[in-house]
């Protein structure tokens, strides 16, 4: 099994062209795939439901969408009639398995004066892979203008990372009427998560710790059994490599595969298509 996560800045390559058909052609034949910046109805795009066209260029997968940034973009016909659309901006999971439930997570938002602040979230989808067996998926991007920011919303992702499967699934009771399981079996919250994306800081970024567990000078990366464990860390990859995104300082590292310490043991390997074109950003792939 093949996972890939891909900030795909709606489409828009490093020559500055959107083609989301070299998207599709770069993510290849994976088995689950999370996005981010994936748009719906934006003029700069197109007007194109970007999230359905992606779809559409993956037949033989399931996909869900989640906007963080969701706006009016309706239509008003000069009879009166509307035409009902929405500006989003947010996360896609597709699957070659059925995503069995989803939910998207909106992640705290701190108002700025100046710098662009973008409402962010984590979309969250229950597949059951024939692999490592039933398991939660996010696709995640986080805040890129603020430490503290991304601070609150990593504590968030660690509240549904641990609260979650507690919680039940997104129907629960064992009193629930036909009406609820009629058209199938209630859904359970399995305890093992991955978490996909772009988290807009480097593993030198205080936050880091936040996610991946502290760092300890005899002991070294201190991992938790309720946390969450960096996949290219776990698999003995270079600790300088994994580069994904162009900055002021040249390529640095923000995107990444956080997991259940349950699933880490089980990757083979992970690497980044250093040769993609398609975004400012590189996929990421993961193999079990």
């Amino acid at each position: 099994m093949i996972i890939c996560s891909y900030n795909i800045q709606y489409g828009t390559g490093k020559d500055g062209k959107i083609d989301l058909a070299r998207i599709a052609t770069e993510i290849d034949d994976c088995d689950i795939i999370a996005l981010q910046e994936v748009e719906r109805y934006f003029s700069s795009t197109g007007l194109t439901d970007q999230a359905a066209a992606i779809g559409d260029l993956f037949p033989r997968h399931f996909w869900v969408y989640g906007g963080g940034v969701n706006l009016d973009a309706s239509l008003i016909a000069d009879d009166g009639t509307v035409t009902n659309r929405r500006r989003q901006f947010g996360n896609m999971l597709l699957s070659k398995w059925p995503i069995q439930s989803s939910r998207n997570h909106l992640l705290p938002k701190f108002g700025m004066v100046d710098q662009l602040a973008l409402q962010r979230s984590a979309l969250e989808g229950v597949i059951d892979t024939p692999d490592v067996g039933a398991v939660r998926v996010y696709s995640v991007h986080l805040a890129h203008a603020a430490a503290a920011e991304r601070q609150v919303q990593i504590s968030t992702l660690n509240r549904i990372l641990r609260e979650t499967p507690s919680q039940g699934g997104v129907v629960t009771g064992r009193k629930a009427s036909s009406h609820w399981t009629t058209d199938g079996p209630l859904v359970d919250m399995p305890p093992g998560a991955i978490f996909l994306g772009d988290f807009n800081l480097t593993p030198i970024d205080p936050e880091y710790e936040l996610l991946a567990g502290s760092l300890d000078s005899r002991y070294g990366r201190i991992s938790r059994l309720d946390g969450l464990v960096d996949v290219w860390h776990a698999v003995g990859n270079d600790p300088s490599g994994g580069l994904t995104c162009g900055s002021d300082n040249g390529m640095v590292r923000i995107d990444y595969a956080f997991m259940t310490p349950d699933l880490v043991d089980r990757v083979s390997r992970m690497w980044v298509d250093e040769d993609a074109q398609g975004s400012d950003h590189q996929p990421i792939f993961v193999e079990f």
